[in-house]
């Protein structure tokens, strides 16, 4: 019972660490869109969840498969993050003067929402050396926990944004790009750090 239990809460505690990009990033969404409609409100926090979850099992699977050169391409992860997230920073703070409506309309397509997804959960692949011995079932039911925890705190994140960016409608923009590109910096600094 013990172990089911510290399984358990160690999946919820990769969840809530995992999530911390996925909560800043929608905040910064939040704060750049505040009318978004609700089905968005719905659909960033359960993108965020999708990736956060799958990263780990991807990452599990190479431990087994491709281990030596998935380290190879751990070296470059925290680069990979900090050039996706500066491309949609940049592009928000570029489109800060832009009419509203034309901003909104294109504020969360599928390639920008597939660019935060990866760019907020890439790091997430070397959970799958903390995990290395878990079976395929525990795998997928850790994935799950992730993913839930995270959809969860991505939803107070994009309420948080949107409460924040209705009072400072006229620089929402700017400041959620400013933010996106700072978490690409604290991405890369962690990751040449570690």
């Amino acid at each position: 019972m013990d172990s089911l239990f510290s399984f358990f809460l160690n999946s919820v505690l990769l969840g809530i660490a995992l999530a911390m990009d996925s909560f800043s990033v929608s905040i910064a969404d939040g704060l750049s869109y505040p009318d978004m409609s609700k089905y968005t409100k719905v659909i960033i926090p359960a993108n965020f969840g999708l990736f956060q979850g799958i990263m780990p099992l991807v990452g599990w699977i190479c431990v087994g498969t491709i281990a030596e050169r998935f380290s190879i391409f751990q070296q470059s992860i925290p680069w990979i993050g900090f050039f996706l997230l500066l491309y949609i920073g940049v592009g928000m703070i570029k489109d800060r003067n832009k009419d509203e409506e034309v901003i909104t309309s294109k504020a969360f397509t599928p390639g920008l929402l597939l660019l935060q997804g990866v760019a907020t959960a890439i790091d997430a692949l070397s959970v799958g050396f903390a995990i290395a011995d878990y079976s395929m079932k525990e795998v997928i039911i850790a994935a799950i926990i992730i993913a839930v925890v995270t959809f969860l705190i991505c939803c107070v994140g994009i309420t948080l944004g949107n409460s924040i960016g209705s009072k400072f409608r006229s620089h929402a923009t700017t400041i959620g790009g400013i933010i996106l590109i700072g978490i690409g910096i604290e991405t890369l600094l962690r990751g040449l750090l570690k």
